[in-house]
């Protein structure tokens, strides 16, 4: 059986033997084939390493040929060729598990990257993330979990790790999206590139544009040397956009045109560069509510959701609690040997609701440890609110009857008020409890009216 490292698939032979000269001057061996029909033969007959495939053929389509090899073989990554501007081409492939995608004319420099890219994936280095990669430990809250629903979160973030398809993860706040993102990249073929992660709820609406894309000297006063945007920064690896939702709609045209055409212009310049990044986006909210709210774009929805990676909630997993109690309380102990908790005081965290999740529970115990006077952590220490029940049997009694929106308003109401009696009405540390900015903390609470409230009784 004789064995080649690339397997290209397109009717047009100039293109081809134009993608077979600059693989072999990557130093690849390459097989053509022209039609759907062809390439399934030398699938059947040859191990590939990587498999280029037009989406366009005589006999079929490119999709065809990837359905086969995510079959037959299916570490094998396969990049499609699609026609330019057809972008929902690109996206329906990226959505049947490609690896990533070229737009014609084809960019050799893209493909050079690409090529690179993928062969990563089928001879991976031997390197385990550590801990300053992925936060100083933070891995523990996704790796450490015995439920079937973490278990299949950790499954799926092995698989979205071999692909370059946009991912967007959803989820409360605290649950550990950025988290997730992080693995996503340190498990894939970035893993030796940047990781840039971007707060766009935290970025003056003014300075987005030269933030995201960067500026050359002179474009604007005070720009007296050109600065890099998140994108160069992020070249060659992952840019992390947390809190999409918050973009603003010129924005989001903006950002659709760099995802289109891998490129970018800085403010000031007259040309644009390319840009090779992986995009994951997150948000706490639903896109496709806004986006029928009108106030996300629903083009970038589509280019940003091609995957979607639901974190689950803490309540969702209560078994998984009390190995993520020990997991954080070594964490934070150091070379400590940390107390361990009460059979009381791990009844109290089951019962809880934590509304902060993961990043609540890490709240919590650091407190707890603070407070311990020996080697147990007792229920006391835990200082959780007298009635710790969980979401299905406190919300209806306290909402019942009501429209759906103040159904909402009072559950979000009681959840601030919650956490600003836990810290002694200190506001910054009640956002971090919530899993919030400061700046969103004090939006709800003007909403809501909580603030004029407490500003008269003080």
């Amino acid at each position: 059986m004789s064995r080649a490292q690339v397997l290209v698939v397109d009717d047009e032979a100039d293109i081809r033997e134009l993608l077979a000269m600059t693989l072999s001057r990557m130093g690849l061996e390459t097989d053509c084939a022209g039609t759907t029909s062809e390439a399934l033969a030398l699938l059947a007959q040859n191990a590939y390493e990587l498999c280029l495939t037009d989406m366009r053929l005589p006999d079929g389509d490119g999709l065809a040929v990837l359905d086969y090899v995510s079959r037959h073989q299916p570490n094998v990554p396969v990049a499609v060729i699609t026609a330019y501007g057809s972008a929902e081409n690109a996206v329906a492939a990226l959505k049947a598990g490609a690896f990533d995608y070229l737009a014609k004319p084809v960019s050799l420099n893209q493909l050079r990257t690409l090529v690179r890219s993928a062969l990563k994936l089928t001879r991976p280095p031997a390197r385990r993330p550590s801990d300053a990669e992925t936060g100083g430990g933070a891995d523990l809250t996704l790796l450490i979990g015995k439920s079937s629903l973490m278990q299949a979160t950790r499954a799926l973030i092995d698989r979205l790790a071999r692909s370059q398809a946009p991912i967007h993860v959803t989820g409360e706040s605290g649950s550990g999206k950025e988290l997730a993102a992080r693995l996503i990249h340190l498990k894939g073929s970035r893993q030796d590139g940047p990781f840039v992660a971007v707060n766009c709820g935290a970025i003056p609406e003014t300075l987005m544009e030269s933030e995201f894309f960067g500026y050359r000297k002179g474009a604007f006063t005070g720009a007296v040397s050109d600065r890099d945007g998140f994108f160069q920064a992020a070249n060659s690896g992952t840019l992390f956009l947390d809190e999409v939702a918050d973009l603003p709609l010129q924005m989001q045209v903006k950002l659709l045109r760099a995802i289109q055409e891998k490129k970018v212009r800085r403010i000031g310049a007259t040309g644009e560069e390319a840009v090779d990044v992986r995009l994951i986006s997150a948000t706490h909210r639903s896109l496709a509510d806004e986006v029928k709210g009108g106030s996300f774009r629903q083009d970038l929805y589509y280019r940003l959701n091609v995957i979607e990676l639901r974190m689950p909630s803490l309540r969702e997993m209560r078994e998984d609690i009390p190995l993520l109690a020990e997991a954080i309380l070594k964490r934070q102990c150091g070379s400590d040997e940390p107390p361990t908790l009460s059979d009381e005081a791990k009844a109290e965290l089951a019962r809880y609701d934590f509304p902060g999740n993961v990043r609540e529970l890490e709240n919590i115990l650091e407190r707890a440890l603070a407070l311990a006077t020996g080697d147990e952590i007792r229920a006391a220490d835990l200082q959780l609110s007298p009635a710790a029940e969980t979401r299905e049997t406190r919300e209806p009694r306290a909402v019942d009857g009501l429209p759906l929106q103040e159904q909402l308003d009072a559950i979000e109401r009681k959840a601030i008020l919650d956490a600003l009696n836990r810290t002694h009405y200190n506001r910054t540390a009640a956002a971090k409890i919530l899993g919030i900015t400061f700046r969103a903390l004090r939006y709800r609470m003007e909403r809501l009216g909580i603030k004029d409230e407490l500003d008269a009784k003080s």
